[in-house]
């Protein structure tokens, strides 16, 4: 079948999520139990199981053939306090993976548990590496050391000749653990790598390297490089660079250059810099005091290009920058319009759409045109009006669906509305873009009753997928099936 898959950073690199779909069943995630349902064909859609985790709280998931994985935590907060009247809440983060080669009865294959939190993931082929933070401290003159749990039981303490060390990260530590699981061959023990920095801040992996940011207590960052190979993990680099990268987009890796931008705060004046370092993190080309006096919104690296868009007073520059040349990147041109952009992704190798906020601070798409990089075009917008609109696509990648060989984008967004009474209508927006048209609002998906509290967040559609000519739209409490192409209604399933 004809499916679409989460929306990823880079190809080949699978980023966890809360449903995922293999062109015939759903796996979501509802509160804390594990759905999976027959999606396809939609006269057959119902939950054909329901794995529930107790005292466990799954945050994502990834789904490999006949194999799935669940990660997540787990809380325990104590009853009485520690010393001098503090909490210490004890967290770990598991990782669970199924035989689901019969989708109606899951199968668990592995139970691994870690002492500390959940932080990132991704998986390359048919290894999961997920990264694990645990805070460092001392409790009655005992240091506690990272633990690896199987089934409940201890399987290994992370011994100090272990464990990588940097001085100077931050002005607290705490162990951050990689780990490497196969996910097909359930007999292969995980390999684990621990360093102790700083706290962890963002992460981005090639198919080679896992990159990982710590914040610095100078207001700059460190950034470490872990080359992976199967079950292989090294740290390989440390680098340092000036300022705070905002998110996962904000850096990149290609023709063998580590590119991040990043925002700085300079006698309280927001300037942002673009920095290309080489796979020993050392810098070896930088745009420094990019439009001094605006904030960084958003970054977004394609290839030999950087698109950067800033702000002041809901005004966007948007920047096109050359990094081909890694030793002298520079801006090649920028357009100034209304708005700001919390999320640029690619249409094609020379058009950019923005997600972000119109001067009235309302959620507003755009369609840039960069063929000529000296003088980028906008082409296209569609704003939504209401006395507030917002998306979870400006914190949250993956609610954005867009399929270029359809001309489809759709996005969640909440409407508000303050007289004559207070409402919040919310809903999948389901749009046919082009470059002759633009936007084109073809209508939208709700799960909201009419007698449904708009504040009650379980109504609100969190993801949008399709398989073959059907739109499926998920959220707490439903998922509903819509034919892509007229968006009528073809068959609701009740999952809370």
């Amino acid at each position: 079948y004809d499916y679409s898959t989460t929306n990823i950073q880079v190809a080949g690199v699978d980023e966890a999520d809360i449903v995922k779909t293999d062109g015939e069943y759903l796996y979501v995630l509802s509160g804390d139990n594990l759905l999976i349902v027959q999606a396809y064909p939609p006269e057959s859609a119902e939950v054909i199981a329901n794995v529930t985790f107790g005292d466990l709280h799954p945050a994502g998931i990834f789904v490999n053939g006949d194999r799935l994985t669940v990660l997540g935590s787990k809380y325990v907060v104590p009853t009485s306090p520690y010393r001098y009247g503090f909490y210490m809440i004890d967290i770990k983060t598991f990782a669970r993976v199924y035989d689901i080669q019969d989708r109606a009865n899951p199968v668990l294959l592995r139970d691994l548990m870690l002492t500390g939190s959940y932080f990132n993931s991704r998986m390359i082929e048919n290894y999961v590496y997920f990264v694990v933070s645990q805070p460092a401290y001392i409790i009655y003159d005992t240091v506690i050391l990272p633990k690896i749990y199987s089934n409940d039981q201890l399987v290994k303490e992370i011994v100090p000749s272990e464990i990588y060390f940097y001085n100077g990260s931050d002005n607290y530590y705490q162990y951050t653990t990689f780990v490497a699981m196969n996910m097909q061959n359930a007999t292969e023990a995980p390999t684990y790598m621990t360093l102790m920095l700083g706290g962890t801040s963002s992460m981005y992996a090639s198919r080679n390297n896992t990159y990982i940011t710590f914040p610095e207590f100078d207001g700059n960052t460190t950034i470490f490089r872990v080359r992976i190979q199967g079950n292989n993990m090294t740290a390989e680099a440390k680098g340092h660079v000036l300022g705070n990268e905002l998110n996962q987009f904000s850096m990149d890796e290609y023709n063998g250059n580590f590119r991040i931008t990043t925002a700085t705060w300079i006698n309280s004046i927001p300037r942002s810099n673009l920095f290309i370092l080489d796979m020993n993190l050392s810098i070896v080309g930088s745009l420094l005091n990019i439009e001094v006096g605006e904030t960084l919104d958003s970054a977004r690296f394609m290839e030999n290009r950087c698109y950067l868009s800033t702000s002041i007073v809901r005004r966007d520059p948007f920047f096109v920058i050359d990094v081909e040349n890694a030793t002298a990147p520079k801006i090649l041109g920028y357009l100034k319009i209304p708005g700001f952009n919390r999320y640029l992704h690619p249409y094609d190798e020379n058009h950019v759409i923005g997600v972000g906020r119109d001067e009235l601070n309302n959620v507003k798409l755009s369609l840039f045109d960069v063929t000529n990089v000296s003088a980028p075009k906008y082409i296209s917008e569609y704003r939504f009006e209401g006395d507030w609109s917002d998306t979870p696509v400006s914190w949250d990648h993956k609610a954005f669906l867009f399929a270029y060989a359809k001309d489809l984008l759709a996005l969640p967004v909440s409407i508000s509305h303050y007289s004559p009474d207070y409402t919040i209508k919310q809903g999948l927006f389901v749009f046919n873009i082009t470059l002759t048209k633009g936007f084109i609002l073809k209508g939208n998906v709700t799960h909201q009753e009419v007698e449904t509290n708009g504040w009650d967040s379980s109504y609100h559609v969190k993801r949008a997928l399709y398989i073959e000519d059907v739109l499926y739209t998920v959220s707490d409490n439903k998922i509903k099936l819509n034919s892509l192409e007229s968006l009528a209604l073809l068959k609701e399933i009740l999952i809370a």
